[in-house]
């Protein structure tokens, strides 16, 4: 009986000091993403409200891209890959410098949205999407079902919605663009609860190591699939809230 109420407590230790570590885990994460955002809009902020500099990478009248604006356009999307490719490579400090530049190239790549769109607008979307991120992320975080069968099905659908993103800058399809819109809405609500749940799962399954550079990689990991889902959010939300200028 002794022994196991000493393997009972021992257990139930184990399981408390997961769980402890597993909120830090999940503040650490949160907390990189937010200082992302920051990083994001401060960047974009000082391009789009900047005559000079924003007629660096696009027209002010009708916004379209110059080459140095495609370049920047495209540039978070070659960090993201790049980033998957080097992060066994990297080394923690260094993981977290790239996430922060990879952020800043974000703010340089939407900085047209401050030129597009009023301040109120682009504020009250800001406020609706972080609503709906946290409530879709606790959802994830804190719901007993597996939603790790979404993941397949939520990725294909970014791929869908990437290409077809880029056929219409081609065509102009207003009926595409709305198609768009839409699904990509419903996409990043589904890819917010996925991603929260899989870096809960994914933690709880390494827990035991407590290898202090995965954990801290593995946080940096969990922000920059937040911040995407968070930013692809609001760059959706925008295009049905935004008034424009």
């Amino acid at each position: 009986m002794a022994d196991y109420q000493t393997i009972r407590t021992g257990v139930g230790a184990r399981s408390a000091q997961i769980d402890a570590g597993l909120r830090a885990h999940m503040n650490k994460v949160y907390g990189t993403m937010s200082v992302g955002l920051l990083m994001t809009a401060l960047v974009a902020w000082a391009v789009g409200s900047n005559d000079a500099l924003f007629s660096i990478f696009r027209d002010p009248m009708t916004l379209r891209p110059n080459i140095l604006g495609y370049v920047a356009m495209f540039l978070p999307l070659g960090m993201v890959f790049l980033f998957g490719s080097m992060i066994n490579k990297l080394s923690a400090a260094g993981a977290q410098l790239f996430f922060y530049a990879f952020a800043s190239a974000m703010g340089l790549s939407i900085a047209w949205i401050f030129v597009a769109y009023t301040g109120m607008s682009i504020a009250s979307t800001f406020l609706v999407t972080s609503i709906s991120f946290a409530g879709l992320s606790l959802y994830g975080y804190t719901t007993k079902k597996d939603i790790s069968a979404w993941g397949s099905f939520l990725i294909m659908g970014v791929v869908g919605i990437l290409i077809a993103s880029i056929v219409n800058m081609f065509i102009g399809s207003s009926a595409l663009q709305f198609g768009i819109q839409v699904l990509g809405v419903l996409i990043f609500a589904g890819l917010t609860a996925y991603d929260t749940q899989k870096i809960k799962t994914d933690y709880i399954a390494h827990a035991h190591a407590m290898d202090q550079e995965w954990l801290t990689k593995s946080a940096i990991m969990g922000a920059l699939s937040l911040y995407l889902d968070f930013i692809n959010l609001f760059m959706f939300l925008l295009s049905f809230l935004g008034n424009r200028e």
